[in-house]
């Protein structure tokens, strides 16, 4: 049976944009969704939006969402697996959002392995209130790494909502964006959409992600794919697709 979230988002379109790289679609392992059915849920109306691929990126943060490498890629093919299964046609992978910590820049000295999507990208997270004090460090350590850099949701800092010239210094280094596709509908704050405007208006973006917690979340997609600044990132030279 389509539910009636299903039925209100099918004629919405997120086209030509058709890979999504930023969520929280794996059951139980962090603050996204809490069931396997929620999560096909979300899955099939994502299809139908016209999204081909999903890369879902479960926190890891070590005081609070410990996810390990192989746990998060188990879990993946649990989900794909279930995905098949319910007829949805959706390819779902794994990577993670890693939280700009010490626990993270101990994992970058000691080389361990780390969930990478795409061309080695690698999304990380930060306070959202206050810059990290080794926020070039670990920009620098990722790429020493063989690593690339994306910061995720950066319009949603506050640090960087008082200051965001020092973006640009930040891309200099290396660091690519990705901005959330709701922050463009006020989802979370006018400073959030604002700043995730500017970024748009400056071509400083490298990728898009929904940031999907919770089918709420998913709705708001509504609202902003009318947005006029969704269609003017789209039509940004975004990597997405190329993962």
């Amino acid at each position: 049976m389509i539910s009636l979230f299903q039925k209100r988002k099918v004629q919405k379109s997120v086209r030509p944009l058709m890979v999504d790289m930023h969520s929280h679609l794996i059951p139980g392992v962090d603050d996204g969704v809490g069931t396997m059915e929620e999560s096909l849920e979300i899955l099939r109306s994502m299809s139908m939006m016209g999204y081909q691929k999903v890369i879902t990126t479960p926190h890891v943060m070590n005081d609070f969402y410990p996810n390990t490498t192989e746990d998060i890629r188990n879990r993946a093919k649990q989900l794909q697996a279930e995905v098949d299964s319910a007829g949805i046609d959706m390819e779902v992978t794994a990577a993670a959002e890693y939280y700009l910590d010490e626990y993270l820049m101990q994992m970058l000295e000691e080389k361990k392995e780390l969930l990478t999507f795409g061309d080695r990208y690698l999304l990380f997270e930060t306070s959202f209130l206050n810059e990290p004090a080794y926020l070039r460090e670990g920009i620098f350590q990722i790429i020493s790494n063989g690593m690339k850099p994306v910061m995720a949701h950066p319009e949603r800092y506050i640090f960087v909502q008082n200051r965001p010239e020092m973006l640009k210094d930040l891309r200099d280094r290396g660091l690519l964006l990705q901005i959330n596709t709701i922050s463009l509908s006020g989802y979370y704050s006018n400073a959030a959409k604002k700043i995730a405007e500017l970024l748009i208006d400056e071509k400083a973006i490298s990728f898009l992600g929904t940031d999907c917690h919770n089918k709420k979340q998913l709705e708001m997609m509504g609202e902003t794919v009318d947005q006029k600044y969704f269609d003017r990132a789209l039509q940004l030279n975004l990597l997405n697709n190329f993962l």
